[in-house]
């Protein structure tokens, strides 16, 4: 059975950074998608970055682009988002998920389109 596993999270000030890790178990990747979204309170989930499970395609949100960098380690099964110059704004549950759904931006920016979810992990920036 699939497990998604997040950590990572926490309290930063504004402009710091924080490193976020997926630790994924139970499956075969090697055709899916890793993503990471986020929702804060009272908003809906929205897509934050995804990376090919083979290969080096990556994909972001336009507000995390040049501040994010998704990566993969397949040796340790792992995810991880790098997330600098943070700002209040990207306070939120950060989640990891799995899709198999394909590889255009829009299957990929979609939470519908994700089979596995992890049970997320708390970032909050405070200003």
């Amino acid at each position: 059975q699939v497990s998604l596993v997040e950590s990572g999270g926490g309290l930063v000030q504004a402009g710091g950074s924080l490193r976020l890790s997926c630790a994924a178990s139970g499956g075969t990747f090697g055709n899916f998608v890793m993503g990471w979204f986020r929702q804060a309170p009272g908003k809906e989930r929205e897509f934050v970055a995804a990376i090919r499970w083979s290969g080096s395609l990556t994909y972001y949100a336009d507000s995390v682009k040049g501040r994010f960098t998704i990566s993969r380690d397949n040796v340790k099964n792992t995810v991880d988002l790098q997330m600098n110059s943070l700002k209040p704004e990207d306070t939120a549950v950060y989640y990891c998920a799995a899709s198999a759904a394909g590889y255009r931006y829009s299957l990929v920016a979609a939470p519908r389109n994700y089979d596995y979810w992890g049970r997320g992990t708390q970032v909050t920036v405070s200003s």
